[in-house]
């Protein structure tokens, strides 16, 4: 287990409220860590679907997902914040403290990471994203790492390689492109001629596939995994004439998407209504002391599932949890047009 790193905020969940929170509070001058099961920051934003446009931000008419989460990760910039990807919060536990000291919590992540503040946000959106595994196939993940994946890390890993995808989505569509320079042959698998992708990208593949650069199986869905502790090949099934059909290969990507779960949060003894958590809207903290919970994830009457109404609320919890580190003093507030500091850390003053 890694060392047991400190900072004033955890942040669970690097969508666009959860990099907002790092935003807030930087102007108060506290660090934060951001955890997330995704490889990546942005959450449903940059996940499933980049290419959304976005109309309801203030003083921005429109911009796209990805785009959104472009800009506030520039805006976070000149802040003291790290980011712990392709993990999630499995534990956190509560520090002994005495009367007039504000209690810590501690948190442990899949990866054995650990991480100690006064202040826990869960930002987590509708929840963890897993991916989906593949219908009807006995524990796949037995060849995770030995064949399969459900997603890309490293694409040098593909370089020469026979390699089957499947899927018909975005993920699908641009990793049977960006992988068909790079692999020995890239075979795409879905259960009919129809994606539900970029039209520009259902072209490329296309185009490839005329060019005998891709292969393209269709209407086919998986019945078996081949392999001896590693993959070799799949038996595919025709849709419609049910005939059976055996591919070789070295590596296998599922691509169907991922599955929103509460995940460990269910265990954490928080006040739950269904998959979401009550909080209060003063400050919007659960039944528990120090932890916040701020975004799509939280419940309270009126409550409106939006990234605007999410920036709302984390701004406000900010406030509070400032408090919880500091007792006593007061919130410094003021203006970010007369704030010199966060202008000379952006460039805009000498």
């Amino acid at each position: 287990m890694s060392k047991t790193k400190e900072v004033d905020i955890i942040i669970i969940g690097a969508g666009p409220v959860g990099l907002f929170t790092v935003f807030e509070a930087g102007l108060l001058g506290l660090k934060c860590i951001l955890i997330d099961n995704l490889d990546k920051v942005g959450g449903q934003c940059a996940e499933l679907y980049p290419d959304k446009p976005i109309y309801d931000i203030p003083g921005v008419p429109m911009q796209t997902a990805e785009e959104h989460v472009s800009a506030l990760l520039e805006q976070i910039k000149p802040f003291d914040y790290s980011t712990f990807l392709n993990q999630r919060v499995e534990s956190i536990s509560e520090n002994s403290s005495t009367e007039d000291e504000v209690s810590n919590w501690t948190v442990t992540t899949s990866e054995k990471n650990q991480f100690t503040a006064k202040n826990i946000f869960i930002a987590a959106g509708a929840g963890s994203f897993e991916p989906r595994r593949p219908p009807n196939i006995e524990d796949p993940d037995r060849f995770i790492g030995k064949g399969v994946s459900y997603a890309v890390r490293d694409k040098s890993l593909y370089e020469d390689k026979d390699v089957l995808i499947f899927g018909g989505g975005d993920s699908a569509l641009d990793w049977t492109v960006d992988l068909s320079g790079v692999a020995k042959s890239v075979t795409l698998i879905h259960r009919r001629d129809e994606f539900r992708g970029a039209p520009n990208t259902e072209s490329q593949m296309r185009k490839l596939i005329k060019q005998g650069v891709v292969n393209l199986k269709t209407p086919y869905v998986i019945e078996s995994l081949i392999g001896d502790g590693v993959i070799s090949g799949v038996s595919i099934k025709n849709f419609e004439t049910k005939e059976l059909e055996n591919l070789s290969c070295d590596e296998i990507i599922f691509l169907f998407g991922l599955n929103k779960k509460l995940g460990p949060i269910v265990d954490w003894n928080l006040d739950l209504e269904g998959k979401k958590i009550t909080v209060d809207t003063e400050k919007f903290e659960t039944n528990i002391d120090g932890i916040f919970a701020v975004g799509d994830i939280n419940n309270y009457p009126g409550k409106l599932d939006l990234i605007l109404s999410g920036f709302h609320e984390t701004t406000l919890a900010v406030q509070h949890a400032y408090k919880r580190c500091f007792p006593g003093e007061r919130v410094p507030f003021g203006y970010t047009t007369s704030n010199t500091k966060l202008q000379k850390k952006l460039g805009v003053i000498e």
